[in-house]
């Protein structure tokens, strides 16, 4: 009987199993990839049927008959059996070289028929949205021009479905086709069905009876799916986050003294419609323990244990804790590095008493030699120069060891900003005994910084700005940055070089240059405005810096000015006293705009003294800052003052990566000329407009830029007539079309701010994400109050909006009281905002790391402001990196 017929109930019976156990989730296709071939069973051992005369292969394409055979035990002259025929189907088959073979037997004459696997002509992914082809086209290990089989193309589904399932999809099913194509070539098309990511539904836990299901829960990453989480990644399954959990659940009662605390069981279980998990926690509490007694005993002769034990931070009867007990022994280590001991070993021993519910502890210090410093190795800086990092380690080959140096050292590689914040030092054993290796393993980021911005304001029309940074110029530390702003009203260009570490010694050496022009503008009617004055500046600034300390450092720098400030005559200037020479007129151009043209050249001298103690100067998260700052004007020059300044800012890590942050600021400007007098004879402050402080964005958020302190508001006035033609008053328009405010700045100003820094989950933390809540007070003050002036115009009461003005007389008014507006021509002036109460702003921004470069956002809200002052509810700004 022909052998292939024999065997086909056999071969459907086999079909039929290899389908359900080969492929789980993946549905039966009349077409199906992986659909197994016909493959024969044993048969029962039977008595030779005869020798084999011939033997023909029939069917093959690529290959050789002889190939064919080589896989089989049938050879001419011997002897053969059914068992013989269906050992060479199952050899044949075992080669996953062929969709279906047969042999036939006529007397002894044996004809093999084989239909060879096809050869795969491309591989073809459908439906995938969610995972991009390059990240499942690795998993695939098919490929153009390999012979087809069935057990790749299960190994291949298996793997693009654990690709899912570690995306959260556990829904995800994938279909594979085989399309037939001439010359025995397929298309493998893997059809894919991502299905939604599968969420936590619910979090159940049993056993807890001192603690809530939501105080458990809320120590957990994972999170139960809701609505208001919907920007969560902690609401998506992951099994490696479970184990996780468990371990945060066993540190959360060790914290509160539940030290036989253990989880009995966590499972997860899939829903029907594999949409969600639903996890479910056995846990078992335990009693809570008190500290016993609690001491250390050192055999390290330069650390007593008897004054260590005076200061640990647990006592005996206070609640067990431990992470207490981690940090203790943590800070007994570093102790002991203070002193050279690098490898101290702490450990502590346990003494539990289940009677009494105490846990004693013993720290036990081992003997340790005292260690030095063999070599510092650096890894992992590509642009960096070595010597830009070695220069900030505080120690060096053959120092006794230290581990609080190791720690500053480790901070200020982190506040140069040229690498990732994971950095670490390494403390790994030496040559000797005696001898430690310090590995220093960086990782670099970008150093250079690439300013965009254009935009559209209603003060300054259209608005470019660009500016470059690199902050590590050369790998060399150095620092290059250029800066170009233009709009109608404003341009200004700036370049400056920092050397920190000038001929390789220990001093910083830079220098700016920079021309800044400002072109201030009034309103007019219908929205139409006109320059009022024009200032240029021009000039350079040499800066050198030295340490005095490890914390302390001094600065001192030179800076050249060159002002000009000017007015435009033709709209300004008049013959104020019939002379026949004009001059800038106060009623035309303002009160204090007439004092402040003309050009000056300003020489200063100036120091900072710094006290820093940040852990990173870039981002910190504890330590405190101290600058004082002087300014010296009169070193040639037409100006004379003294400038001071002092700042100080200090932060704490609250835990849980809050950080809070409390800083201040204060500056005072004093004249040392004598007393000035403006084109009319009138006494005018003595600090001119260009060298008084300025308050607003982005020093106190909530304010625009200039918003706060003294400024002099001019209303346009319409004259009202009476039936005759005659004026009789002037009424205000407050109509942003009809209002000009000038900032005038004040000689003294202070500042404060406290902010929290709020942490976020991994995701937005992987995104760059740093919200924070704040709080900004300020104030600048500090003016002369006006003389009266003589005006052409008429002299009443400050009057508000819609309000009428008598005029009183067409003659030359007199002098006007200094609580007194004045109006002339079309126009009222008042003078506002000189008072050091404080402006109160608060608010919430966002610093985020996009793809478009550095982005940071503030809202904020004015809760205390004064009459003049402008504010601002969002700020924002953008950059990138390079």
């Amino acid at each position: 009987m022909n052998s292939s017929m024999r065997q086909r109930p056999v071969v459907a019976a086999l079909l039929a199993t290899t389908m359900i156990a080969g492929l789980v989730g993946v549905p039966a296709m009349a077409q199906d990839a992986t659909a197994p071939a016909a493959a024969p069973a044993a048969a029962p051992t039977m008595a030779p049927q005869g020798t084999i005369r011939a033997i023909t292969v029939t069917g093959t394409q690529r290959l050789e008959p002889d190939t064919v055979l080589s896989y089989t035990k049938l050879r001419m002259g011997q002897p053969f059996s059914q068992e013989s025929l269906d050992q060479a189907l199952r050899d044949l088959y075992e080669t996953e070289l062929f969709a279906d073979v047969q042999i036939r037997n006529d007397n002894g004459a044996l004809t093999v028929e084989v239909k060879e696997n096809p050869v795969i002509n491309r591989i073809v992914l459908e439906g995938n949205k969610r995972l991009k082809d390059d990240k499942i086209r690795p998993e695939i290990k098919l490929a153009p021009r390999q012979i087809y089989t069935r057990s790749k193309v299960r190994a291949d589904v298996a793997r693009i479905v654990e690709l899912y399932r570690r995306q959260g999809r556990f829904a995800a099913t994938i279909e594979p086709k085989m399309v037939q194509l001439d010359q025995n070539r397929v298309d493998i098309v893997f059809e894919i069905s991502e299905g939604p990511k599968s969420k936590v539904r619910q979090i159940n836990i049993i056993g807890n009876d001192k603690f809530s299901d939501g105080e458990l829960r809320s120590e957990m990453v994972t999170k139960q799916s809701r609505w208001f989480r919907i920007f969560s990644s902690g609401t998506s399954y992951d099994p490696d986050r479970l184990a996780y959990d468990q371990q945060k659940l066993r540190q959360f009662y060790l914290t509160e003294g539940y030290a036989d605390f253990r989880v009995i069981s966590a499972v997860a279980e899939l829903t029907p419609d594999k949409q969600d998990f639903i996890i479910t926690y056995v846990v078992e509490e335990g009693d809570r323990y008190k500290f016993g007694d609690v001491k250390v005993e050192s055999d390290i002769r330069d650390l007593s244990g008897e004054n260590l034990t005076k200061r640990l931070p647990m006592k005996t009867g206070d609640w067990y804790n431990a992470k207490l007990v981690e940090d203790t022994v943590d800070t007994l280590s570093e102790t002991a590095g203070l002193f050279g001991y690098a490898f101290a070993d702490v450990q502590p021993d346990f003494n539990r008493n289940k009677e009494d519910l105490t846990m004693g502890i013993n720290f036990r210090i081992a003997n340790a030699p005292r260690v030095y410093v063999e070599r510092v190795d650096i890894n992992g800086n590509t642009l960096t120069q070595d010597k830009v990092i070695r220069r900030e380690f505080r120690l060096a080959e053959g120092d006794a060891f230290n581990s609080f140096l190791v720690k500053r050292s480790k901070d200020r590689i982190n506040s140069l900003g040229y690498f990732q914040e994971k950095l670490d030092i390494e403390q790994k054993p030496g040559s000797a005994p005696d001898r430690i290796v310090l590995e220093t393993n960086v990782q670099e980021k970008s150093t250079g910084e690439l300013s965009l911005s254009a935009g559209f304001s209603s003060l300054e029309r259209f608005i470019v700005a660009a500016s470059i940074t690199q902050r590590n110029f050369r790998g060399k530390g150095q620092e290059l940055r250029t800066s170009v702003n233009y709009s109608a009203y404003s341009k200004s260009v700036e370049v400056g070089f920092t050397e920190p570490y000038f001929m390789d010694k220990n001093i910083a050496l830079g220098g700016d240059i920079y021309r800044r022009d400002l072109n201030s503008f009034r309103y007019l009617t219908n929205n139409d405005r006109d320059t009022t004055y024009e200032q240029t500046t021009t000039g350079f600034q040499i800066r050198a810096g030295v340490p005095i300390t490890e914390y302390m450092s001094l600065a001192l720098r030179y800076s050249l000015n060159f002002d000009d400030v000017t007015l435009d005559e033709d709209t300004y200037y008049s013959d104020t006293d019939g002379d026949g020479d004009t001059e800038c007129d106060p009623l035309l151009a303002g009160r204090y705009l007439c004092d402040a043209i003309g050009q000056r050249t300003t020489s200063s001298v100036g120091y900072s003294l710094i006290y820093d103690t940040r852990d990173n100067r870039i981002r910190a998260t504890r330590g405190h800052n101290i600058t004082l700052s002087q300014d010296f004007a009169g070193l040639g020059g037409d100006v004379k003052y003294v400038k001071t300044r002092l700042s100080a800012s200090k932060y704490w890590p609250l835990g849980g990566g809050f950080i809070f942050s409390l800083s201040g600021e204060g500056g005072y400007i004093h004249s040392l000329e004598g007393e000035r007098r403006d084109a009319a004879g009138n006494l005018v402050d003595k600090v001119r407009l260009v060298d008084r402080f300025f308050l607003g964005e982005p020093q106190i958020r909530g304010f625009d830029i200039r918003g706060i302190g003294p400024r002099v508001k001019r209303y346009y006035l319409t004259a009202q007539t009476d039936d005759d033609g005659n004026t009789t008053g002037y009424t205000r328009s407050n109509s942003n079309n009809n209002v000009s405010d000038d900032a005038l700045g004040g000689k003294v100003y202070y500042l404060a701010r406290a902010e929290v820094q709020i942490p976020l989950g991994s995701a937005a933390r992987e995104m760059g994400l740093r919200p924070s809540i704040f709080v900004d007070a300020g104030a600048v003050a500090g003016l002369r109050d006006p003389d009266t002036i003589q005006f052409n115009g008429y002299c009443a009461p400050t009057s508000g909006s819609g309000t009428t003005v008598e005029a009183g007389g067409t003659p030359r008014a007199p002098t006007c009281p200094v609580n007194y507006s004045f109006s002339g021509g079309n126009f009222e002036e008042e003078y506002l905002g000189d008072t050091l109460s404080p402006r109160v702003s608060v608010g919430f921004g966002v610093n985020w790391n996009s793809p478009f470069g550095p982005f940071r956002i503030d809202i904020a809200k004015a809760l205390l402001k004064e009459p003049g002052d402008d504010n601002k509810l969002i700020t924002f700004n953008v950059g990138t990196q390079f």
